[in-house]
Protein backbone atom coordinates (compact mmCIF):
# COMPACT_ATOMS: atom_id res chain seq x y z
CA UNK A 1 0.00 0.00 0.00
CA UNK A 2 1.57 3.27 -1.14
CA UNK A 3 2.13 6.01 1.39
CA UNK A 4 1.21 9.66 0.89
CA UNK A 5 4.68 10.54 -0.34
CA UNK A 6 4.69 7.91 -3.10
CA UNK A 7 1.10 8.67 -4.09
CA UNK A 8 1.83 12.39 -4.39
CA UNK A 9 4.83 11.66 -6.62
CA UNK A 10 2.60 9.47 -8.78
CA UNK A 11 0.08 12.32 -8.98
CA UNK A 12 2.77 14.74 -10.09
CA UNK A 13 3.98 12.27 -12.71
CA UNK A 14 0.47 11.85 -14.09
CA UNK A 15 0.20 8.18 -13.11
CA UNK A 16 -3.01 8.82 -11.21
CA UNK A 17 -5.24 11.73 -10.26
CA UNK A 18 -6.75 13.02 -7.04
CA UNK A 19 -10.31 12.02 -7.95
CA UNK A 20 -9.24 8.43 -8.61
CA UNK A 21 -7.39 8.28 -5.32
CA UNK A 22 -10.38 9.74 -3.50
CA UNK A 23 -12.75 7.17 -4.99
CA UNK A 24 -10.34 4.42 -3.95
CA UNK A 25 -10.28 5.76 -0.38
CA UNK A 26 -14.05 6.13 -0.22
CA UNK A 27 -14.54 2.64 -1.59
CA UNK A 28 -12.43 1.22 1.23
CA UNK A 29 -14.18 3.43 3.77
CA UNK A 30 -17.53 1.96 2.67
CA UNK A 31 -16.29 -1.63 2.80
CA UNK A 32 -16.78 -4.12 5.67
CA UNK A 33 -13.16 -3.47 6.73
CA UNK A 34 -14.25 -0.02 7.94
CA UNK A 35 -17.42 -1.05 9.77
CA UNK A 36 -17.77 1.17 12.85
CA UNK A 37 -14.77 3.29 11.76
CA UNK A 38 -16.73 6.48 11.05
CA UNK A 39 -19.22 8.31 13.24
CA UNK A 40 -20.01 10.67 10.37
CA UNK A 41 -18.90 10.57 6.73
CA UNK A 42 -18.26 13.47 4.39
CA UNK A 43 -17.87 11.60 1.12
CA UNK A 44 -19.99 13.88 -1.07
CA UNK A 45 -18.23 16.96 0.27
CA UNK A 46 -14.86 15.26 -0.26
CA UNK A 47 -15.67 14.51 -3.89
CA UNK A 48 -16.53 18.15 -4.48
CA UNK A 49 -13.46 19.46 -2.69
CA UNK A 50 -10.94 17.14 -4.32
CA UNK A 51 -11.78 18.46 -7.77
CA UNK A 52 -10.26 21.81 -6.84
CA UNK A 53 -7.00 20.54 -5.34
CA UNK A 54 -3.59 20.47 -6.97
CA UNK A 55 -0.89 17.78 -6.62
CA UNK A 56 1.72 20.45 -5.91
CA UNK A 57 0.20 21.08 -2.46
CA UNK A 58 1.72 19.24 0.49
CA UNK A 59 -1.22 16.81 0.84
CA UNK A 60 -2.20 16.83 -2.84
CA UNK A 61 -5.95 16.41 -2.41
CA UNK A 62 -5.52 13.09 -0.58
CA UNK A 63 -7.85 11.78 2.11
CA UNK A 64 -7.48 12.37 5.81
CA UNK A 65 -9.83 11.59 8.69
CA UNK A 66 -10.39 13.38 11.98
CA UNK A 67 -11.07 11.86 15.38
CA UNK A 68 -14.54 12.69 16.66
CA UNK A 69 -13.21 15.11 19.29
CA UNK A 70 -12.11 17.73 16.72
CA UNK A 71 -14.34 20.63 15.82
CA UNK A 72 -15.53 20.70 12.23
CA UNK A 73 -17.38 23.83 11.23
CA UNK A 74 -21.14 23.35 11.17
CA UNK A 75 -21.12 20.04 13.12
CA UNK A 76 -21.41 19.11 16.78
CA UNK A 77 -18.35 17.56 18.40
CA UNK A 78 -19.60 14.45 20.25
CA UNK A 79 -16.19 12.91 21.10
CA UNK A 80 -17.52 9.38 20.70
CA UNK A 81 -20.44 10.01 23.06
CA UNK A 82 -24.20 10.20 22.79
CA UNK A 83 -24.60 12.92 25.42
CA UNK A 84 -23.03 15.53 23.11
CA UNK A 85 -24.53 14.29 19.85
CA UNK A 86 -26.92 17.26 19.76
CA UNK A 87 -24.49 19.86 21.10
CA UNK A 88 -24.28 23.20 19.26
CA UNK A 89 -22.42 23.06 15.98
CA UNK A 90 -18.82 24.22 15.94
CA UNK A 91 -18.35 27.70 14.52
CA UNK A 92 -14.97 26.89 12.99
CA UNK A 93 -12.65 24.00 12.27
CA UNK A 94 -10.17 22.97 14.93
CA UNK A 95 -6.72 24.43 14.20
CA UNK A 96 -5.36 20.98 13.28
CA UNK A 97 -8.20 20.29 10.84
CA UNK A 98 -7.83 23.74 9.30
CA UNK A 99 -4.08 23.26 8.80
CA UNK A 100 -4.50 19.88 7.10
CA UNK A 101 -7.14 21.34 4.80
CA UNK A 102 -5.00 24.38 4.00
CA UNK A 103 -2.17 22.02 3.00
CA UNK A 104 -4.44 20.33 0.45
CA UNK A 105 -5.81 17.47 2.53
CA UNK A 106 -9.44 16.48 2.00
CA UNK A 107 -11.46 15.41 5.03
CA UNK A 108 -13.58 12.30 4.45
CA UNK A 109 -15.16 11.88 7.87
CA UNK A 110 -15.14 11.88 11.64
CA UNK A 111 -13.69 8.70 13.14
CA UNK A 112 -14.90 6.59 16.02
CA UNK A 113 -13.08 6.71 19.33
CA UNK A 114 -13.25 5.68 22.94
CA UNK A 115 -15.89 7.90 24.52
CA UNK A 116 -14.22 11.15 25.59
CA UNK A 117 -10.83 9.55 24.79
CA UNK A 118 -10.63 7.85 28.17
CA UNK A 119 -9.05 4.43 27.46
CA UNK A 120 -6.40 2.78 25.33
CA UNK A 121 -8.56 -0.18 24.27
CA UNK A 122 -10.79 1.44 21.66
CA UNK A 123 -14.13 -0.07 22.70
CA UNK A 124 -17.20 2.12 22.19
CA UNK A 125 -20.64 0.93 23.43
CA UNK A 126 -22.54 3.61 21.49
CA UNK A 127 -21.12 3.38 17.96
CA UNK A 128 -19.66 -0.12 17.96
CA UNK A 129 -15.97 -0.99 17.97
CA UNK A 130 -13.97 -0.97 14.72
CA UNK A 131 -12.05 -4.19 14.24
CA UNK A 132 -8.29 -4.16 14.00
CA UNK A 133 -7.14 -4.11 10.39
CA UNK A 134 -4.57 -6.87 10.89
CA UNK A 135 -6.81 -9.91 11.37
CA UNK A 136 -9.62 -10.78 8.96
CA UNK A 137 -10.74 -13.84 10.95
CA UNK A 138 -10.85 -12.79 14.61
CA UNK A 139 -12.19 -9.29 15.39
CA UNK A 140 -9.48 -7.75 17.58
CA UNK A 141 -9.38 -4.47 19.44
CA UNK A 142 -8.14 -1.51 17.40
CA UNK A 143 -6.52 0.22 20.36
CA UNK A 144 -7.59 3.62 21.50
CA UNK A 145 -8.56 6.10 22.02
CA UNK A 146 -7.99 7.05 18.35
CA UNK A 147 -9.46 3.73 17.19
CA UNK A 148 -11.27 4.66 13.99
CA UNK A 149 -8.46 6.96 12.88
CA UNK A 150 -6.00 4.06 13.07
CA UNK A 151 -8.18 1.65 11.14
CA UNK A 152 -8.87 4.29 8.48
CA UNK A 153 -5.13 4.52 7.81
CA UNK A 154 -4.36 0.81 8.16
CA UNK A 155 -7.08 -0.21 5.70
CA UNK A 156 -6.20 2.43 3.12
CA UNK A 157 -9.28 4.61 3.65
CA UNK A 158 -7.04 7.57 4.56
CA UNK A 159 -3.43 8.65 4.31
CA UNK A 160 -3.50 10.59 7.59
CA UNK A 161 -5.59 9.81 10.66
CA UNK A 162 -5.76 12.92 12.82
CA UNK A 163 -6.06 12.07 16.50
CA UNK A 164 -4.87 12.91 19.98
CA UNK A 165 -2.50 11.28 22.45
CA UNK A 166 -2.88 11.76 26.22
CA UNK A 167 -1.42 8.47 27.43
CA UNK A 168 -0.74 6.67 24.16
CA UNK A 169 -3.92 7.20 22.15
CA UNK A 170 -2.01 7.57 18.88
CA UNK A 171 0.82 5.12 19.48
CA UNK A 172 -1.29 2.28 20.94
CA UNK A 173 -3.63 1.92 17.93
CA UNK A 174 -0.70 2.50 15.56
CA UNK A 175 1.20 -0.37 17.17
CA UNK A 176 -1.77 -2.75 17.22
CA UNK A 177 -2.69 -2.01 13.58
CA UNK A 178 0.83 -2.10 12.15
CA UNK A 179 1.13 1.56 11.11
CA UNK A 180 3.12 4.62 12.22
CA UNK A 181 1.99 6.96 14.99
CA UNK A 182 3.97 10.04 16.02
CA UNK A 183 3.31 11.91 19.27
CA UNK A 184 5.12 15.20 19.08
CA UNK A 185 6.09 17.38 22.00
CA UNK A 186 2.66 18.60 23.07
CA UNK A 187 3.35 22.33 22.87
CA UNK A 188 4.29 22.18 19.18
CA UNK A 189 0.72 21.68 17.86
CA UNK A 190 -2.19 23.88 18.97
CA UNK A 191 -5.04 22.03 20.67
CA UNK A 192 -7.67 24.70 20.02
CA UNK A 193 -10.88 23.11 18.82
CA UNK A 194 -10.14 19.69 20.32
CA UNK A 195 -12.33 18.53 23.19
CA UNK A 196 -9.89 17.92 26.07
CA UNK A 197 -9.20 14.88 28.21
CA UNK A 198 -6.23 16.30 30.12
CA UNK A 199 -5.10 19.82 29.32
CA UNK A 200 -1.72 18.93 30.82
CA UNK A 201 -1.09 15.77 28.79
CA UNK A 202 -3.12 16.06 25.56
CA UNK A 203 -1.18 16.13 22.30
CA UNK A 204 -2.70 16.70 18.85
CA UNK A 205 -0.94 14.40 16.37
CA UNK A 206 -1.51 11.81 13.65
CA UNK A 207 -1.10 8.29 12.30
CA UNK A 208 0.32 7.57 8.85
CA UNK A 209 1.62 4.73 6.68
CA UNK A 210 5.30 5.66 6.96
CA UNK A 211 7.78 7.74 8.93
CA UNK A 212 8.27 10.17 6.06
CA UNK A 213 4.50 10.71 6.01
CA UNK A 214 4.60 11.23 9.79
CA UNK A 215 7.13 14.00 9.23
CA UNK A 216 4.93 15.61 6.58
CA UNK A 217 1.85 15.45 8.81
CA UNK A 218 3.76 16.88 11.76
CA UNK A 219 5.21 19.71 9.68
CA UNK A 220 1.70 20.68 8.58
CA UNK A 221 0.17 20.37 12.07
CA UNK A 222 3.01 22.19 13.82
CA UNK A 223 3.66 24.74 11.04
CA UNK A 224 7.37 24.03 11.24
CA UNK A 225 10.06 22.22 9.31
CA UNK A 226 11.70 19.07 10.64
CA UNK A 227 15.48 18.82 10.39
CA UNK A 228 15.94 15.07 10.26
CA UNK A 229 19.24 14.77 8.41
CA UNK A 230 20.42 11.62 6.67
CA UNK A 231 22.95 10.17 9.08
CA UNK A 232 23.23 6.38 9.24
CA UNK A 233 22.20 4.36 12.28
CA UNK A 234 25.81 4.26 13.39
CA UNK A 235 25.69 7.99 14.09
CA UNK A 236 23.21 7.54 16.92
CA UNK A 237 23.57 6.49 20.53
CA UNK A 238 20.42 4.65 21.63
CA UNK A 239 19.19 3.30 24.94
CA UNK A 240 16.91 0.44 25.99
CA UNK A 241 15.30 0.85 29.41
CA UNK A 242 15.33 -2.55 31.12
CA UNK A 243 12.92 -1.83 33.98
CA UNK A 244 9.14 -1.43 33.67
CA UNK A 245 8.95 -1.25 29.85
CA UNK A 246 9.58 -4.99 29.44
CA UNK A 247 7.44 -6.18 32.36
CA UNK A 248 4.65 -8.61 31.46
CA UNK A 249 5.71 -8.73 27.83
CA UNK A 250 4.07 -11.36 25.60
CA UNK A 251 6.50 -13.82 23.94
CA UNK A 252 5.52 -12.61 20.46
CA UNK A 253 6.23 -8.99 21.42
CA UNK A 254 9.50 -9.92 23.15
CA UNK A 255 10.64 -11.83 20.06
CA UNK A 256 9.75 -9.01 17.67
CA UNK A 257 11.42 -6.42 19.91
CA UNK A 258 14.64 -8.41 20.28
CA UNK A 259 14.73 -9.10 16.54
CA UNK A 260 14.28 -5.37 15.90
CA UNK A 261 17.12 -4.49 18.25
CA UNK A 262 19.39 -7.00 16.53
CA UNK A 263 18.46 -5.60 13.12
CA UNK A 264 19.35 -2.10 14.30
CA UNK A 265 22.64 -3.34 15.78
CA UNK A 266 23.44 -5.07 12.50
CA UNK A 267 22.81 -1.73 10.84
CA UNK A 268 25.43 -0.09 13.02
CA UNK A 269 23.33 1.33 15.85
CA UNK A 270 25.01 1.67 19.23
CA UNK A 271 22.46 0.40 21.76
CA UNK A 272 23.03 0.43 25.52
CA UNK A 273 20.83 -1.06 28.22
CA UNK A 274 20.04 1.29 31.09
CA UNK A 275 17.89 1.42 34.20
CA UNK A 276 15.59 4.32 35.00
CA UNK A 277 14.94 4.06 38.75
CA UNK A 278 12.73 7.15 38.46
CA UNK A 279 10.04 4.98 36.87
CA UNK A 280 9.39 3.33 40.23
CA UNK A 281 8.27 6.72 41.57
CA UNK A 282 5.39 7.19 39.12
CA UNK A 283 2.87 5.18 41.12
CA UNK A 284 3.39 7.37 44.17
CA UNK A 285 3.35 10.57 42.11
CA UNK A 286 -0.01 9.62 40.58
CA UNK A 287 -1.46 8.07 43.75
CA UNK A 288 -4.19 10.70 44.10
CA UNK A 289 -5.51 10.02 40.57
CA UNK A 290 -3.21 11.78 38.13
CA UNK A 291 -3.84 14.59 35.66
CA UNK A 292 -6.36 12.86 33.40
CA UNK A 293 -8.79 12.05 36.19
CA UNK A 294 -8.61 15.49 37.81
CA UNK A 295 -8.78 17.52 34.63
CA UNK A 296 -11.46 15.40 32.97
CA UNK A 297 -13.62 15.59 36.09
CA UNK A 298 -13.29 19.37 36.09
CA UNK A 299 -14.56 19.42 32.49
CA UNK A 300 -17.29 16.77 32.87
CA UNK A 301 -18.70 17.34 36.34
CA UNK A 302 -21.74 19.41 35.30
CA UNK A 303 -22.44 17.25 32.25
CA UNK A 304 -22.26 14.16 34.46
CA UNK A 305 -24.87 15.64 36.79
CA UNK A 306 -27.25 16.20 33.87
CA UNK A 307 -26.52 13.23 31.62
CA UNK A 308 -24.36 10.76 33.52
CA UNK A 309 -26.66 7.83 32.69
CA UNK A 310 -25.78 8.26 29.02
CA UNK A 311 -22.03 7.79 29.54
CA UNK A 312 -20.05 4.59 29.06
CA UNK A 313 -19.93 3.22 32.66
CA UNK A 314 -16.24 2.41 32.29
CA UNK A 315 -15.47 6.00 31.32
CA UNK A 316 -17.52 7.36 34.23
CA UNK A 317 -15.57 5.14 36.61
CA UNK A 318 -12.29 6.66 35.45
CA UNK A 319 -13.51 10.26 35.41
CA UNK A 320 -14.90 10.03 38.95
CA UNK A 321 -11.44 9.19 40.29
CA UNK A 322 -10.76 12.90 39.88
CA UNK A 323 -13.67 13.95 42.07
CA UNK A 324 -11.81 13.49 45.33
CA UNK A 325 -8.51 15.15 44.46
CA UNK A 326 -7.85 18.17 46.68
CA UNK A 327 -6.35 21.42 45.43
CA UNK A 328 -3.10 20.92 47.34
CA UNK A 329 -2.80 17.38 45.92
CA UNK A 330 -3.11 18.72 42.38
CA UNK A 331 -0.48 21.37 43.05
CA UNK A 332 1.80 18.75 44.60
CA UNK A 333 1.30 16.63 41.48
CA UNK A 334 2.37 19.51 39.23
CA UNK A 335 5.54 20.09 41.27
CA UNK A 336 6.33 16.37 41.55
CA UNK A 337 6.03 15.95 37.80
CA UNK A 338 8.32 18.91 37.14
CA UNK A 339 10.98 17.48 39.46
CA UNK A 340 10.58 14.00 37.94
CA UNK A 341 10.96 15.35 34.40
CA UNK A 342 14.17 17.15 35.36
CA UNK A 343 15.73 13.96 36.71
CA UNK A 344 14.66 11.76 33.79
CA UNK A 345 15.86 14.29 31.23
CA UNK A 346 19.28 14.26 32.88
CA UNK A 347 19.42 10.47 32.73
CA UNK A 348 18.51 10.43 29.04
CA UNK A 349 20.74 13.33 27.96
CA UNK A 350 23.60 11.14 26.64
CA UNK A 351 21.27 9.43 24.15
CA UNK A 352 19.67 10.42 20.86
CA UNK A 353 16.62 8.23 21.43
CA UNK A 354 15.29 5.43 23.63
CA UNK A 355 13.91 2.13 22.29
CA UNK A 356 11.01 0.25 23.87
CA UNK A 357 8.09 -1.94 22.88
CA UNK A 358 5.20 0.47 22.27
CA UNK A 359 2.91 -1.89 24.19
CA UNK A 360 3.77 -5.25 25.79
CA UNK A 361 0.92 -7.23 24.18
CA UNK A 362 -0.64 -7.88 20.79
CA UNK A 363 -4.28 -7.02 20.18
CA UNK A 364 -6.70 -9.27 22.11
CA UNK A 365 -10.10 -10.24 20.74
CA UNK A 366 -12.84 -7.63 21.04
CA UNK A 367 -15.07 -10.27 22.63
CA UNK A 368 -12.81 -10.47 25.69
CA UNK A 369 -13.26 -6.76 26.56
CA UNK A 370 -16.61 -5.89 24.95
CA UNK A 371 -19.06 -3.74 26.96
CA UNK A 372 -20.48 -5.61 29.93
CA UNK A 373 -19.78 -5.58 33.66
CA UNK A 374 -18.76 -9.24 33.55
CA UNK A 375 -15.78 -8.25 31.38
CA UNK A 376 -14.76 -5.12 33.28
CA UNK A 377 -11.86 -6.75 35.12
CA UNK A 378 -10.31 -7.97 31.88
CA UNK A 379 -10.96 -4.63 30.20
CA UNK A 380 -9.15 -2.67 32.91
CA UNK A 381 -6.28 -5.20 32.96
CA UNK A 382 -5.75 -4.83 29.21
CA UNK A 383 -6.18 -1.06 29.40
CA UNK A 384 -3.48 -0.77 32.06
CA UNK A 385 -1.05 -2.86 30.01
CA UNK A 386 -1.67 -0.83 26.86
CA UNK A 387 -1.24 2.53 28.56
CA UNK A 388 1.77 1.73 30.73
CA UNK A 389 4.66 2.26 28.30
CA UNK A 390 3.39 5.15 26.17
CA UNK A 391 1.96 7.09 29.12
CA UNK A 392 5.45 7.41 30.59
CA UNK A 393 6.37 9.61 27.61
CA UNK A 394 3.32 11.82 28.19
CA UNK A 395 4.28 12.22 31.84
CA UNK A 396 7.75 13.21 30.63
CA UNK A 397 6.21 15.83 28.29
CA UNK A 398 8.21 14.01 25.65
CA UNK A 399 7.91 12.90 22.05
CA UNK A 400 7.67 9.39 20.62
CA UNK A 401 6.98 7.43 17.48
CA UNK A 402 5.69 3.89 17.05
CA UNK A 403 6.62 1.96 13.94
CA UNK A 404 5.92 -1.66 12.97
CA UNK A 405 8.60 -4.22 13.84
CA UNK A 406 6.78 -7.56 13.47
CA UNK A 407 7.44 -10.21 10.83
CA UNK A 408 5.07 -10.65 7.91
CA UNK A 409 2.05 -12.75 8.80
CA UNK A 410 2.29 -12.05 12.53
CA UNK A 411 0.07 -9.81 14.63
CA UNK A 412 1.45 -6.26 14.63
CA UNK A 413 4.03 -5.19 17.20
CA UNK A 414 5.20 -1.61 17.62
CA UNK A 415 8.73 -0.35 18.26
CA UNK A 416 8.64 2.95 20.16
CA UNK A 417 11.44 5.49 19.78
CA UNK A 418 11.18 8.30 22.30
CA UNK A 419 12.90 11.06 24.23
CA UNK A 420 12.18 14.16 26.28
CA UNK A 421 10.52 17.37 25.10
CA UNK A 422 11.73 19.03 21.91
CA UNK A 423 13.83 16.06 20.79
CA UNK A 424 11.29 15.54 18.01
CA UNK A 425 13.67 15.97 15.09
CA UNK A 426 16.26 13.57 16.51
CA UNK A 427 13.60 10.94 17.22
CA UNK A 428 12.23 11.28 13.69
CA UNK A 429 15.72 11.09 12.19
CA UNK A 430 16.45 7.84 14.01
CA UNK A 431 13.01 6.52 13.07
CA UNK A 432 13.66 7.12 9.37
CA UNK A 433 16.79 4.99 9.53
CA UNK A 434 15.20 2.37 11.79
CA UNK A 435 12.25 1.99 9.42
CA UNK A 436 14.61 1.41 6.48
CA UNK A 437 16.51 -1.25 8.39
CA UNK A 438 13.38 -3.03 9.63
CA UNK A 439 11.79 -3.10 6.18
CA UNK A 440 14.84 -4.94 4.84
CA UNK A 441 14.72 -7.74 7.39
Amino acid sequence: MNDLHATRLNLLAGGTDACTEMERAIGIAQSPACRHVFTRTLFDEARQQVAGTVPQSRLAGLAFTAKDLFDIEGQPTPAGSMVLSHAPAAKADAVAVARLRAAGGVLTGRTNMTEFAFSGVGVNPHHGTPANASDATTPRIPGGSSSGAAVSVATGAAFIGLGSDTGGSIRIPAALNGIVGFKSTARLVPAQGALPLSTTLDTVCAMTRSVRDAITAHEVLAARRVTAGAASLGAYRLAVVKNVFLDGIEPAVARAFEDALQTLRDGGARIEEIELPELAQLQAINATGGFSAAESYAWHRLLLERSGAGYDPRVVQRILKGATMKAHEYIDLVHARHDWITRVEAALSPFDAVLSPTVPITAPAIASVAPGAERDDEFFRINALLLRNPSIVNMLDGCAISLPCHAAGELPVGLMLWHAALHDDAVLAVALQAEKALQKQ
